[in-house]
């Protein structure tokens, strides 16, 4: 739900609940259909890896960014993973100026879980020198225009802008490294992805839009990785999934998670 409360007029609320219960959505989608996606990659010149994903008319853009630095004292034979989401007022008026809030927060971490859980970045692949020099892999997530299921969208941005990364080859020498003109693939071993689902009224459906979003009584999202296992869960606002319900977004989470997927595999072909 946005930071700001919106309220939709009690007409549209009914019109959304009555369209679903004769299995049929404002925007003319079946129930478990995704807006239609679209990828773009390499649109930020100074980053290492970008990806701009259009999801119906959300638009998310991610940026990937390898820095040296030191390895965290509890993994000191990892490089370092960092992902920052941030929910600027271009994208909407209900979004506002300032310091991180919880949805900012919420969306950052769902992706960074997605992400680690599934080992997406190899992360022992970005050691230079164990225990001294590593990549710190920075993931930065903007949304440019909210209509609805953010969480996916910027899912799809971050791995689409890590798979298609190049980050500069290292010499090392002794405790120096030099820093070389040739660049390598970021080491990306799976592509996880998420599918979020809606409940409004008795009705479940897939990537609510966000007029969806404001009448919906209950969120709760799935991480899937490239072998269909789950990797991440999230549930989000008060209302509650019955343990069909749950089991049954599950497993079309995983069907549908199959094209997604394939979407992003093809932007190396």
């Amino acid at each position: 739900m946005s930071k700001t409360e919106e309220i939709i007029p009690r007409l549209k609320k009914d019109t959304i609940i009555s369209l679903l219960n004769k299995g049929r959505r404002i925007d003319n989608r079946e129930l478990n259909e995704f807006r239609r996606l679209k990828i773009e990659v390499n649109v930020v010149e100074r980053a290492d890896g970008s990806a701009l994903v259009s999801l119906g008319n959300t638009m998310v853009i991610a940026g990937v960014k390898a820095v040296l630095g030191s390895p965290y004292s509890d993994t000191p034979n990892e490089g370092a993973q960092i992902v920052n989401a941030e929910l600027i007022p271009l994208a909407s008026p209900v979004f506002e100026p300032g310091p991180p809030d919880e949805e900012d927060v919420e969306l950052s971490r769902v992706v960074d879980r997605t992400l680690r859980s599934a080992g997406a970045i190899n992360l022992k692949e970005l050691v230079i020198i164990p225990g001294v020099k590593v990549w710190h892999v920075h993931i930065d997530i903007y949304a440019l225009n909210h209509d609805g299921n953010l969480i996916d969208a910027s899912t799809l941005a971050a791995i689409a802008a890590a798979y298609t990364a190049k980050i500069p080859e290292v010499e090392v020498r002794g405790n120096r490294i030099k820093v070389k003109d040739e660049r390598r693939g970021l080491p990306v071993k799976d592509i996880p992805v998420t599918v979020t689902f809606a409940k409004i009224g008795n009705e479940i459906i897939v990537d609510p839009c966000y007029e969806e979003e404001l009448v919906m009584d209950s969120r709760v999202t799935f991480g899937i990785d490239s072998k269909g296992n789950i990797c991440s869960i999230q549930k989000g606002l008060r209302g509650t999934f019955t343990f069909e319900e749950v089991i049954k977004a599950a497993s079309l989470a995983k069907e549908l998670s199959k094209e997604l997927r394939e979407t992003i595999l093809k932007l190396k072909q």
